[in-house]
C-alpha cells in the first residue's frame, strides 16, 4: 500500500509547482491591468493626454488581450501550451520595457498593445495548464480558487502598488517590475511546466479571428471616441454598423467550419453562457469602479497617487478574505451561493455611491470599497469553475480563452463606457461637474450587480446544468462519462 504514496505525493508537488508558476504569470498581467489606473493623472499631465487618451492607455492593453486571447488558446492547444505560455511571458516583458521608455502618448498606447498581445498568451493558457494538472473536479475547483484569488488580489492591489511606484519613481516605474518577474516566470516554466497539447489538433481560423478583432475594435472605438465626436456622427455610426455586421457574420461563419475559433455550440450550455455573461459584467463593474474612483480621489479630492492607492486597500482586503471562502463554497455547494451573494454585495457597493459628492464622508467610501472587494472576491472563482465545468477537457484551451476573453471585454467596456459617460456629461470642467456626471455610472454598476444575482439563480438549476453535459457530449472526442463528469452532473445521459 505504501508504495503508491511517493508517486502520488510527487505528482501533487508537481501540480502545486505548476499552479505557482501560472499564478506568478497572472500576478503581473492582472496587476498591470489596474496599476495603470492610479497612474493615469500623472500620465495625463506628463504626456498631455485627454480623457479619451487615458481611456485608450487602459483599453489598448485590455483590447489586445480580448481580441487575441481565443487565438492564443487554440494555438496553444495545437502547438503546445508551455511554448505559447513562454512566448507570452517574453513578449509581455519586452512590451513592459518599451512602455517605460515611451516618449509620447501614441507610443505608450502602441506599446500597451504589445503588452496586451503578450498577456493574451498567458491567461487562457495558464488556466488550461491548471485544468490539465488537476483532473479531479474537486481539486481542480480548489486550484482554480487559488488562481481566482491571485487574479482578484492582483487587480485590487494594482492601485496600491501603482500608487507606491508612482510616488517613488514616477509613472514609468509601474512597468519596471514586470521585467524581472517575467524573466523568472520564463525560467520556472521551462523547469516545472510540462508540455501538453489537445488530443485533437485544431486548424487556424483567420477569418474568425479577423471578425473578433473587428467586433471588439470598432465597438471600443465607437464608445470612446463617441464622447468627443458625438454618437450620431458619421464616423461613429459607421463603426457601429461595421461592428453589428461583423457580430452577425461571426456565428454564421463559425457554424460552417469544422473547427471554428468560437464554436457557437459552446453557448448552448446555460452554465457556460451564464459564466461568460457574469465574467463580462463583473469585470465591467470592477474596471469601471476603479477608473471612476481613481479620477475622483485624485482629480476631485486632490489626493496623490500614493494616497489614492492606499485608500483602496479595503478592496484588496475584501477580495483576500472572500476569495478563499468562494473557492470552498464553490467546491462544496456549487456556484449559486457565491454568485448570488456577490451580485448583491456589488450592487450595494455601487448604490452607496449614487449620491457621491466632492465632500462625501469617508465612512461612505470605505463601506463601498469593502462591499465591492468582498463581492468581487466571491464572484471570480465560480465564473471560472462553472465555465470549465461546462466544457470538455479536450477543448480546455478554447473554453478558458472564451471565459477569460469575457473578463477582458468587461475590462474594456467598464473603462470605455464609464469614462465616456463622465466625459460626455461634464468634460471634467469642475469637481462638482465630474462628481454629478459620475452618478449615472454608479447606477449602471449597481444594475450589473443585480444582473449577476439573476444569472447566479438561473444558470445553476439542475435543468441548466444538464445542458452542459449535452454540449460536452456533442464533441466526438469526448466520452459521455467524461462529459457528465466535467459538467458536474452525476449519471447524466447524453442527448
Amino acid at each position: 500500500m505504501t508504495t503508491l504514496n511517493p508517486p502520488a505525493e510527487s505528482s501533487d508537488r508537481r501540480a502545486g509547482l505548476v499552479l505557482a508558476v501560472c499564478c506568478l504569470s497572472l500576478l503581473i498581467t492582472a496587476l498591470d491591468t489596474t496599476a495603470v489606473n492610479v497612474a493615469l493623472p500623472a500620465v495625463g499631465r506628463d504626456l498631455r493626454a485627454s480623457v479619451s487618451g487615458l481611456q485608450w492607455t487602459v483599453d489598448g492593453y485590455t483590447l489586445a488581450i480580448a481580441a487575441f486571447m481565443m487565438l492564443a488558446g487554440s494555438t496553444a492547444d495545437r502547438i503546445g501550451r508551455r511554448r505559447v505560455f513562454q512566448a507570452g511571458l517574453a513578449l509581455f516583458a519586452a512590451g513592459s520595457l518599451a512602455c517605460s521608455l515611451a516618449p509620447s502618448l501614441g507610443w505608450l498606447i502602441g506599446f500597451r498593445v504589445v503588452q496586451g498581445l503578450g498577456a493574451s498568451m498567458l491567461n487562457p493558457v495558464a488556466l488550461s495548464i491548471i485544468t490539465h494538472a488537476f483532473p479531479d473536479p474537486r481539486r481542480r475547483a480548489r486550484a482554480i480558487g487559488l488562481w481566482g484569488t491571485t487574479v482578484g488580489l492582483s487587480l485590487a492591489a494594482g492601485p496600491v502598488v501603482g500608487g507606491l511606484l508612482v510616488a517613488s519613481d514616477g509613472w514609468r516605474s509601474i512597468f519596471w517590475i514586470n521585467i524581472p518577474i517575467g524573466v523568472a516566470g520564463l525560467v520556472l516554466a521551462a523547469v516545472f511546466v510540462p508540455e501538453s497539447r489537445a488530443a485533437t489538433i485544431r486548424r487556424p481560423d483567420p477569418v474568425g479571428q479577423v471578425l473578433v478583432v473587428v467586433i471588439l475594435g470598432t465597438l471600443m472605438s465607437a464608445i470612446i471616441e463617441g464622447s468627443r465626436q458625438g454618437y450620431g456622427s458619421a464616423p461613429i455610426v459607421g463603426l457601429l454598423v461595421l461592428c453589428a455586421a461583423a457580430l452577425a457574420a461571426l456565428p454564421h461563419y463559425e457554424r460552417r467550419r469544422e473547427q471554428p475559433l468560437v464554436d457557437p455550440v459552446f453557448f448552448r450550455s446555460v452554465p457556460f453562457t451564464g459564466a461568460f455573461v457574469v465574467a463580462v459584467t463583473a469585470f465591467f463593474v470592477l474596471s469601471g469602479f476603479l477608473f471612476l474612483n481613481t479620477l475622483y480621489l485624485q482629480e476631485v479630492r486632490g489626493y496623490s497617487a500614493l494616497h489614492a492607492g492606499l485608500l483602496t486597500v479595503p478592496i484588496a482586503a475584501g477580495i483576500a478574505l472572500a476569495s478563499p471562502l468562494s473557492g470552498r463554497l464553490t467546491a462544496a455547494r456549487g456556484a449559486r451561493p457565491p454568485l448570488v451573494a456577490a451580485g448583491l454585495l456589488i450592487a450595494a457597493a455601487a448604490l452607496t455611491l449614487t449620491t457621491l459628492s466632492p465632500t462625501s464622508p469617508w465612512a461612505v467610501l470605505l463601506t463601498a470599497y469593502v462591499l465591492l472587494g468582498t463581492g468581487f472576491g466571491l464572484v471570480n472563482t465560480p465564473i471560472t469553475s462553472t465555465a470549465v465545468a461546462g466544457m470538455p477537457r479536450a477543448q480546455a484551451g478554447v473554453s478558458a480563452a472564451i471565459t477569460t476573453t469575457g473578463r477582458q471585454v468587461g475590462n474594456n467596456l467598464g473603462v470605455a463606457v464609464l469614462g465616456s459617460i463622465v466625459a460626455a456629461r461634464s468634460g471634467a470642467a469642475s469637481r462638482a461637474d465630474f462628481t454629478a456626471a459620475s452618478h449615472p455610472g454608479w447606477w449602471l454598476l449597481a444594475a450589473g450587480g443585480l444582473l449577476i444575482t439573476v444569472i447566479g439563480l438561473a444558470a445553476t438549476t439542475r435543468r441548466a446544468t444538464a445542458t452542459a453535459a449535452r454540449v460536452s457530449a456533442h464533441f466526438p472526442d469526448t466520452p459521455a462519462a467524461e462529459a457528465a463528469a466535467d459538467a458536474g452532473v452525476p449519471d447524466a445521459a447524453p442527448a
